[in-house]
């Protein structure tokens, strides 16, 4: 049962605008809801496939890199994981402990060290990655080939505009 104050409204159809800030903006905090806990839906399937190899998120995400890039920079590592310098330090730390990552010298840059796959990084990698792939590919299944290329497209002009206020917000 409805309070008689409340505003009937039929099922289906756009509930006014409880902050009062208009339908564009309560649409745009929905959509804000709905990416946001599909993204963590997905991301729970990849974070316990990750963990199930034994790794975690920020080290899978370097030795995908390294995996399908070769040898790259420590500073370029930092800027494609999104991590602190001193997170990549100790992301490949735990990598190279573990013997998977090595670091090499960059010859026309004294400063700059490269994170390269050993050959059991390379090896690990090789067995997981497929896996890991299909994975994520069934995460996403719920959009046939059409949609995901469609939802790619929005979801990239979102973020590059995303961006731009964020970088008019400086």
């Amino acid at each position: 049962m409805t309070s008689p104050t409340a505003p009937q409204t039929a099922p289906g159809s756009p509930r006014p605008s409880r902050a009062g800030l208009g339908e564009d903006v309560d649409a745009a905090l929905h959509l804000w809801v709905v990416l946001t806990r599909a993204y963590a839906a997905v991301n729970a399937v990849a974070r316990e496939d990750i963990r199930s190899h034994g790794l975690t998120e920020g080290e899978f995400s370097v030795l995908e890199l390294l995996f399908h890039k070769g040898p790259v920079l420590l500073g370029e590592i930092q800027r494609r994981v999104l991590v602190s310098s001193g997170g990549i330090t100790f992301l490949v730390d735990r990598l190279a402990e573990k013997g998977l990552v090595e670091r090499r010298d960059c010859p026309s840059d004294r400063r700059a060290r490269f994170a390269v796959l050993t050959e059991a990084g390379e090896a690990l990698l090789a067995r997981i990655f497929p896996l890991h792939a299909r994975r994520m590919a069934d995460a996403v299944a719920a959009l046939d080939p059409d949609e995901r290329a469609q939802a790619t497209a929005l979801l990239k002009r979102l973020g590059y505009g995303a961006a731009a206020v964020a970088g008019a917000n400086k």
